[in-house]
C-alpha cells in the first residue's frame, strides 16, 4: 500500500511509520522538516507546512492516510482538499472530545462543544478535535477515527507516563498518590501504530476508543518499581493533603486525578477496540523500553511533566510528620 503519514516523526508517527516499513509498504511523510529530519532515509519525505504550504500535497494520490497531527478543523479540511483520490482515511483524535470523564464514556457519550474562538489549539484540544473528526466524516464516512486515552512509551515527548518508571528507577522514597486501587490506563504507542497500520489494511471504519484495558494504580506502580530494579519506598500519601499542599494532578503527578470532570478518564471500556482488532503488549514490557529509552539519553531531560524531587520531598517530610 501507498501510505501517507502527516507528521511522522515525533511519537505515535514514527512507531507508524516504522510498522508500516515493517510490512513493506510504500511510506511518504509530510511534514515541516523540523523535528528529526533525518530519520527514515529511504522514505519519500514532502516539506510544507499544513497551515500554508501544501504545494507538495497538491493532487497527489494514496491508499491510505494516516493524520496524526490534526488539530485545527480549517488545517484538516485544507489538506484533504490538496490531496487527489484517496483510499482509506484514518484521523487520531482523542480521549479528550468527550463533554465529561466524569464517568467513563462511550463512543456515543456527549461531545464537547466550542463555546468560544480559541486563540491557540490547546486551550480547546478537545473542543477542536470534535470539529476535526467532523470535517474527516464529512469527506470520508468510512474513516477509523481511534480516540486515544494516553499514549506512552519510548519517543513519548510529555513524560505523563514516563514519570513513573523514570522515578522508581532512581531510587529512594517515591510520593504516590492514594488509593491504590485507582484506575490506570495506557495505550503504548506501539499498539496503537500497528493497528493503525492493520486499519489500513483491512479497510477498518469507525470510531472507537483506543485505549488499554485498565488496571490499577497501585500495581502499575509496582510494576515500575520491579523492572526499575532499584530499592525505592513507595510512600502513598491522601489525595486531600496532595491538594492541601499544592500538587498538581496529572502533569504535575501523571496518572492521577482528582476533579469529578475527569475522573474516569482512565476507567474506559476498552472491549470495542480489542474485539477490532487492537493487541496490547504486557505493561512490563513498555515500562521495560520506555526505561531503556530513558537510559539511552535520548529522552527529553525536562519533560513538562513530572513532580519536581524538591517538592516532592518537601511534601513526603510533611506527610511523614503527621504519622
Amino acid at each position: 500500500m501507498r501510505i501517507l503519514v502527516l507528521g511522522g516523526t515525533q511519537f505515535l508517527g514514527r512507531h507508524v511509520v516504522d510498522d508500516a516499513l515493517e510490512h513493506d509498504h510504500e511510506v511518504t511523510l509530510f511534514n515541516r522538516g523540523q523535528t528529526r529530519p533525518q530519520l527514515f532515509p529511504d522514505v519519500e519525505k514532502l516539506r510544507g507546512d499544513r497551515d500554508g504550504d501544501l504545494t507538495a500535497l497538491a493532487g497527489r494520490s494514496f491508499d491510505a492516510v494516516v493524520d496524526t497531527s490534526g488539530y485545527v478543523p480549517r488545517i484538516v479540511a485544507q489538506t484533504i482538499d490538496a490531496l487527489g483520490d484517496v483510499g482509506h482515511y484514518t484521523f487520531v483524535s482523542s480521549i479528550s472530545v468527550y463533554e465529561s470523564l466524569a464517568t467513563p464514556p462511550t463512543t456515543d457519550a456527549p461531545l464537547a462543544r466550542l463555546h468560544a474562538p480559541a486563540g491557540d489549539w490547546r486551550e480547546a484540544y478537545g473542543e477542536l478535535k470534535v470539529l476535526c473528526e467532523r470535517v474527516v466524516r464529512a469527506r470520508f464516512p468510512d474513516a477509523f477515527v481511534p480516540r486515544p486515552g494516553l499514549i506512552v512509551g519510548p519517543w513519548d515527548p510529555t513524560g505523563r507516563f514516563t514519570y513513573w518508571p523514570a522515578r522508581l528507577a532512581a531510587g529512594g522514597r517515591v510520593l504516590a498518590p492514594l488509593p491504590r486501587d485507582a484506575d490506570a490506563q495506557v495505550i503504548d504507542a506501539r499498539d496503537l501504530a500497528a493497528w493503525i497500520v492493520r486499519a489500513a489494511e483491512d479497510g477498518l471504519s469507525g470510531t472507537y476508543n483506543a485505549i488499554g484495558r485498565p488496571l490499577t494504580r497501585g500495581s502499575l506502580i509496582e510494576t515500575c518499581r520491579r523492572v526499575g530494579g532499584a530499592e525505592a519506598e513507595i510512600v502513598w500519601v491522601d489525595p486531600a493533603f496532595l491538594v492541601e499542599h499544592g500538587v498538581g494532578e496529572w502533569m504535575e503527578l501523571p496518572l492521577w486525578l482528582v476533579e469529578e470532570q475527569y475522573r474516569s478518564m482512565l476507567s474506559v471500556d476498552a472491549e470495542p477496540a480489542v474485539a477490532a482488532g487492537l493487541t496490547t503488549r504486557p505493561l512490563e514490557d513498555t515500562v521495560r523500553d520506555t526505561l531503556e529509552w530513558v537510559r539511552s539519553g535520548e529522552a527529553p531531560a525536562d519533560p513538562p511533566a513530572g513532580l519536581d524531587r524538591e517538592k516532592e520531598k518537601a511534601v513526603l517530610d510533611e506527610w511523614l510528620s503527621k504519622e
